[in-house]
């Protein structure tokens, strides 16, 4: 069933299937882990519902243009709903696509990716009956090799790339960014209580920058109510 809910800032609402993956507090975290510049051109892979790219733009002056990349009609469907009910059609733009099929006209297109993707390898060990979730969970249409190919390909040099991504791949996540020439600059835990483990990671990686990261202190999201990776 569909629904309409507020995003919490301003007037902003977004449409959500509660019979489908809804958005979790580590697409928000992934929103505010950056902030724009003057002039962003922003692109939101694996949009989904389109929360990461929303929720970006209501939070940031500066954002020139906003693009959501998703695979999925339906998903892709809602974000457009989504633009038009918010009346952001002059600056948001959806493209149905897999993110390895992006077009060549966005080639060097973005100063900044966002992208919350599918981080679970491989495609066993789901539930047949949460089928039309674990796209959005696991890497059935998209590896994180092909994300990390498509970043480099559509960002700008000096362009800026975060990712929010389980916390136990960071090694693979790091050095794939690194051999691709996006350079890892700033790096956060998520755990879901103090002294925990963490369960996710938030980074941010500069398109030809040089090495040297920036680690901030774990983020504690004791968010009970929204469904975590």
């Amino acid at each position: 069933m569909r629904v309409v809910e507020s995003l919490l800032i301003g007037n902003y609402q977004i449409i959500q299937d509660t019979e489908r993956y809804r958005f979790t507090s580590d697409s928000v975290r992934l929103a505010r882990f950056v902030r724009a510049k003057k002039g962003e051109r922003v692109a939101d892979f694996c949009a989904g519902s389109g929360i990461v790219g929303l929720h970006f733009f209501a939070e940031n002056c500066g954002v020139a243009s906003v693009t959501l990349f998703e695979m999925e009609g339906e998903l892709a469907g809602m974000s457009r709903e989504t633009v038009e009910l918010n009346g952001l059609g002059e600056i948001f733009r959806v493209e149905e696509c897999r993110v390895q099929d992006i077009p060549k006209e966005y080639t060097e297109a973005f100063s900044l990716i966002l992208c919350n993707p599918p981080y679970e390898r491989g495609g066993a060990g789901f539930d047949a009956a949460d089928g039309r979730k674990a796209p959005c969970k696991k890497e059935l249409s998209l590896t994180l090799d092909e994300l990390l190919d498509a970043a480099k390909r559509c960002l700008k040099f000096g362009g800026r790339f975060a990712v929010v991504h389980r916390a136990d791949r960071v090694a693979e996540l790091l050095c794939g960014m690194h051999v691709r020439n996006l350079e890892p600059k700033k790096l956060q835990f998520i755990a879901g209580k103090e002294g925990a483990n963490p369960y996710a990671v938030l980074v941010q990686a500069t398109k030809g920058a040089h090495a040297g990261v920036e680690v901030l202190p774990t983020l504690i999201n004791e968010t009970s109510s929204v469904e975590k990776i």
